[in-house]
């Protein structure tokens, strides 16, 4: 009798152990990555996957462009999914369409017309990769770069990168450093740091594509945004800021007291400003003078998951794409397709650009020191 009721007791702890590790299977949407599928060697330089916990987040990292690859975050019954658009290996990254997916963007972040600018009297002139323009850096922008691994602990990576006098044509040797923390108070923040030895232009960001739903779990157009913002940078045909700020007032940018993404869309057939965009594709303003006072950039919500995103920066403006592009061709770490604005991007960045005169300068000098703090505040409601 005693070795039955010891049986039993073991079949009964084996049933409940089992029946446990299943709850914990089904608990969870984020992707098993391998770091092996990360290793590899690019521009001679060693590529690698790192892992951050800290609360009830968790991430992977990738010195390859200094990417965000996964971010997990519970929803409001602790059921967790991954909410950034990644890939499961370096080489979808390289092989991918999409090529600013989680990545630091720089040195500049944005388009400049025929890659032209003036600096101290002379026109400086950058490479040439968006039609007849430059953008988001050029082709061998950050993100295209190996970044060195300065430090590893549980909760934080620090990454370094040195970009050399004339990279993408940039004057200048412009060190960079970019440090992200996952914190007990369910943040992942990102401070990016930059000193030069010549007088040079700056304007950092990280452009990866959310989905509070998960990654490749359907439409954003649910989702509800809110921009706390009076102004809107008017772009031309090429998507080029003017110079010209635009109220939100009685217009489809106007997110000042939350909205669903959709709600005002549709009007992409008749609105000037999301027709060049195919959608939102706008710089929004925070505030007009540089300071380092952290504010509210943006607050995101899935109705349907309760989870809630909050985007805080001192940066003066945050720029909003809806992901107006993705056709379906490429397939993320979860193993389904990034279709069209089925993601969200929420760019923390000055919204100055450096052919325009009455914009806040991005001018960097030898001595001064060039600073930003992002925090990514994850939280759920019923």
């Amino acid at each position: 009798m005693k070795k039955q009721a010891v049986l039993l007791i073991l079949i009964t702890l084996f049933i409940c152990l089992k029946a446990f590790s299943q709850s914990n299977l089904n608990n969870s949407e984020c992707a098993t990555l391998n770091p092996e599928n990360f290793n590899k060697v690019i521009d001679g330089k060693q590529v690698g996957l790192f892992f951050l916990k800290n609360g009830n987040l968790t991430a992977a990292i990738t010195n390859y462009g200094g990417r965000i690859v996964s971010l997990c975050a519970p929803d409001k019954n602790g059921q967790k999914a991954d909410v950034v658009l990644g890939f499961k290996s370096i080489d979808d990254y390289l092989k991918a369409t999409g090529v600013y997916h989680g990545a630091i963007v720089g040195r500049v972040i944005g388009r400049i017309a025929k890659g032209n600018f003036e600096l101290d009297g002379k026109t400086q002139s950058l490479t040439i990769n968006s039609g007849a323009n430059h953008q988001h850096g050029g082709s061998k922008g950050f993100h295209n770069q190996v970044w060195e691994v300065k430090t590893v602990t549980d909760s934080s990576l620090v990454l370094s990168y040195i970009s050399v006098d004339g990279e993408m044509g940039y004057p200048g040797t412009l060190q960079v450093e970019a440090t992200y923390q996952l914190t007990s108070n369910n943040e992942l923040t990102l401070r990016l740091l930059a000193t030069t030895d010549k007088t040079t232009i700056v304007n950092l960001t990280n452009h990866a594509f959310f989905n509070l739903a998960g990654e490749g779990n359907g439409t954003i157009l649910d989702h509800i945004l809110t921009i706390p913002s009076n102004y809107f940078c008017k772009v031309n045909s090429d998507k080029i800021k003017t110079g010209v700020l635009l109220k939100v007032s009685r217009t489809p940018f106007d997110f000042r007291k939350g909205k669903s993404i959709g709600k005002d869309i549709v009007l992409e057939t008749s609105d000037e400003q999301l027709k060049i965009g195919l959608g939102y594709d706008q710089s929004y303003v925070l505030k007009k003078k540089k300071s380092n006072k952290i504010l509210l950039a943006a607050t995101v919500v899935d109705p349907n998951s309760g989870r809630k995103l909050e985007v805080f920066t001192n940066n003066m403006g945050v720029h909003f794409f809806s992901a107006n592009f993705f056709k379906g061709t490429d397939v993320g770490k979860m193993g389904k397709p990034f279709h069209y604005r089925e993601s969200f991007a929420l760019e923390t960045q000055d919204y100055n650009s450096p052919n325009q005169k009455s914009f806040p300068t991005m001018i960097l000098k030898p001595g001064e020191k060039y600073e930003t703090y992002t925090v990514y505040h994850f939280s759920s409601i019923k």
